[in-house]
């Protein structure tokens, strides 16, 4: 369990010493992290520990109020939007030094998809860490058209990153033969994240942390039951590691701010999001190879056609989603009995709600056109309207 303690008047690091000894001698803590840069004290215990002994823990040092307590996955009424490169530099200084309190002279993992969150925090823990991060892109099968050699050429060739990649294809695949159920379908792929980043750890020597790019909400949709996120709820008892976790109060326009005050390129601060579990809760229904394929391809059709309508920075996110369910088409002269392709495209903030971006018709029956034409399989397009809520971003 993770307590945050907000506290003033720890002007140096003498006083964050005392503090850390101080919570540390209370019965259940294992670990304090204390920032004199955040203000704040970030708690790891048991759950015998109560807020009262915290607190008493602190007070008694006479010279550092205890301001408020929280739970550690709750982000604080107060804490203010992070919506300009002041804000965002202040929010960096914080991180840094809370990272490099949390990691000390240890070493870090991190789970890199290439996405704006993984990509903040790869970009955080090198400003804090250094060499001590190391990257690992794992290759699921479950990746846009080009994605792992993207993410090769900029971690490991542009930005010096040590970056391990892992192509874990058939093992993914071959896990969720015939699984339909779309929580099944998300807690073997994150599960089976866990395992790779486990046998990985167990090939280098001295880790002893794991880097996520969990943001709120993530903790909130996880916390209401409304979908299960690989990243939320810590890691089994079995993984000896301790999570860093820089983002999670965060919501998505944040990240994206911090990115660009940390000098990421433009093309990975304003990537579309895209999640944890890939195409695989695109491919809606048991996950056929031939079907993930006509994910990936219809995908890089829609990708392509927006870049070029100039619609890449005007709409938030844009993706298709292939259902197990046919209908019947005309190809060649014959019937043909394939796929539907859905496009959706919607604008959002912090991914809370969302509205659907009114595309032109002419726009979608090109994209249709090409879909149909180009992606073996595929005999029909329609496009998604419906607004989050009822619906969430993605169908699964």
């Amino acid at each position: 369990m993770e307590r945050v303690l907000f506290i003033t008047g720890m002007g140096c690091e003498k006083c964050e010493a005392k503090v850390k000894a101080a919570l540390e001698a209370v019965p259940g803590v294992s670990k304090a992290v204390v920032s004199r840069v955040a203000g704040e004290a970030v708690v790891t215990y048991d759950g015998t520990a109560t807020d009262d002994q915290l607190v008493a823990a602190v007070s008694a040092l006479e010279h550092y109020p205890v301001s408020g307590i929280l739970d550690g996955n709750l982000r604080p009424e107060s804490m203010e939007r992070i919506t300009t490169p002041a804000l965002a530099e202040a929010f960096i200084d914080a991180q840094v030094d809370l990272l490099r309190k949390q990691i000390g002279d240890g070493s870090v993992l991190l789970a890199l998809s290439g996405g704006v969150d993984s990509s903040v925090v790869a970009a955080l823990l090198i400003k804090a860490v250094g060499k001590q991060l190391t990257a690992i892109h794992v290759n699921h099968g479950l990746m846009r058209k080009g994605e792992s050699q993207q993410v090769i050429d900029v971690f490991e060739k542009q930005l010096g990153a040590n970056l391990i990649y892992v192509d874990a294809t058939d093992r993914f695949l071959d896990k969720l033969a015939g699984v339909a159920e779309p929580e099944s379908k998300r807690k073997i792929i994150g599960a089976e994240f866990i395992k790779v980043f486990d046998e990985e750890a167990a090939k280098l020597s001295g880790i002893g942390f794991l880097g996520q790019g969990t943001i709120y909400p993530d903790i909130l949709e996880s916390k209401d039951g409304i979908k299960a996120h690989h990243n939320v709820g810590g890691l089994p008892d079995e993984v000896k590691l301790e999570l860093v976790e820089p983002l999670k109060l965060l919501f998505k326009d944040e990240v994206r701010t911090v990115g660009a005050a940390l000098g990421l390129p433009d093309s990975m601060v304003n990537r579309q999001p895209f999640p944890g579990p890939g195409l695989g809760v695109r491919c809606v229904g048991a996950i056929t190879r031939d079907r993930l394929e006509a994910v990936r391809e219809s995908d890089a059709i829609l990708r392509e056609e927006f870049a070029k309508a100039g619609l890449d920075k005007k709409v938030w996110q844009y993706f298709t989603v292939v259902p197990d369910f046919k209908a019947t088409g005309i190809k060649d002269g014959k019937r043909a009995f394939e796929w539907i392709c859905i496009i959706r495209a919607i604008n959002t903030r912090d991914a809370m709600s969302a509205s659907i971006e009114r595309l032109d018709w002419d726009f979608l029956e090109k994209v249709a056109d090409r879909i149909t034409h180009e992606v073996p399989g595929i005999t029909r397009c329609v496009y998604d309207v419906t607004k989050k809520p009822t619906a969430t971003i993605e169908y699964e």
